[in-house]
């Protein structure tokens, strides 16, 4: 069970694509928050372009205790739309027992910074996380942009990929890196 003083990574639902301005007010408090973001191209009356948009719709990861969240989400109007995200509690036969809040250990949540942070080609967001069952060779990138980042080795549209993944969220895929830049761990 969670203790709601305790500071934890929330991965929260945001309504109606306000994810931006509730970034903008978590910042001007002091909250720790990151949301993923990647350049899409825009097509529109304007010529076409680039801008920076969130890569994963209404999410936000913010680090702070739930029961100052909690306080914020309902004395704050630009916070009023954000959601906790909740995992269910299954007992030996897989019945619901409870849903608790969904957190994300520290660790986990610096290798998914770590390769969200990094606005490049070989990265990409993976929204269908049907692979996540599948069994792959967790590994160490220890060269490169990406070193230090814990993933398993996946193969996603063909190509062998280093996917971090945020269990029942989101995750992030890195392509194209040579073999010998990566060490693999024991389970």
């Amino acid at each position: 069970m969670l203790k709601t003083e305790e500071i934890h990574w929330f991965p929260m639902r945001v309504t109606y694509s306000r994810e931006l301005q509730a970034k903008e007010y978590l910042d001007s408090i002091g909250i720790e928050c990151f949301i993923p973001m990647q350049w899409k191209h825009i097509e529109g009356r304007h010529p076409r372009h680039r801008e920076l948009k969130p890569a994963i719709s209404n999410l936000i990861f913010v680090h702070s205790s739930q029961q100052n969240i909690t306080e914020l989400k309902m004395t704050r109007r630009e916070l009023t739309s954000l959601r906790y995200i909740m995992k269910p509690v299954l007992d030996n036969r897989n019945n619901v027992l409870r849903k608790d809040v969904l957190t994300v250990p520290d660790k986990e949540m610096d290798n998914f910074i770590k390769v969200a942070s990094v606005n490049d080609d070989r990265v990409f967001y993976m929204e269908n996380l049907d692979f996540a069952g599948k069994p792959g060779q967790k590994v160490k990138v220890v060269e490169g942009d990406f070193a230090g980042v814990e993933g398993t080795i996946k193969r996603v549209k063909k190509n062998k990929c280093v996917v971090v993944q945020i269990e029942n969220v989101a995750a992030v895929a890195i392509a194209f890196l040579p073999a010998a830049f990566l060490f693999p761990l024991e389970d």
